[in-house]
């Protein structure tokens, strides 16, 4: 069992030091507010990865939304320049 680099016999001296320091009847207490402390850890990060995942997503659907206006725009844009170059000409033949 390997645990933050820390095998057995550490995981058990580390135990002991505890319990000598706190004591039995405080060691339980000191459990259970360690493993909230995780386990609020642990909510906070997954809601995190939640959230930077649905906001990649997000971005990634305006990407391909503009690219689509783009390209629907192209054409437009095309016919629209053939338009003024041919209108230029005919102002300054009738000036």
């Amino acid at each position: 069992m390997n645990f933050f680099g820390i095998g057995l016999p550490e995981m058990a001296v580390i135990f002991v030091i505890a319990l000598l320091i706190f004591g039995p009847k405080k060691l339980p207490e000191i459990g259970r507010s360690l493993g909230k402390a995780i386990r609020g850890f642990q909510d906070a990060s997954r809601e995190f990865q939640d959230e930077f995942q649905r906001e990649a997503q997000q971005l990634e659907e305006s990407v391909k939304m503009k690219a689509q206006l783009e390209q629907a725009k192209e054409p437009q844009t095309v016919a629209t320049t053939d338009e003024s170059e041919n209108a230029t000409p005919s102002t300054s033949e009738q000036s």
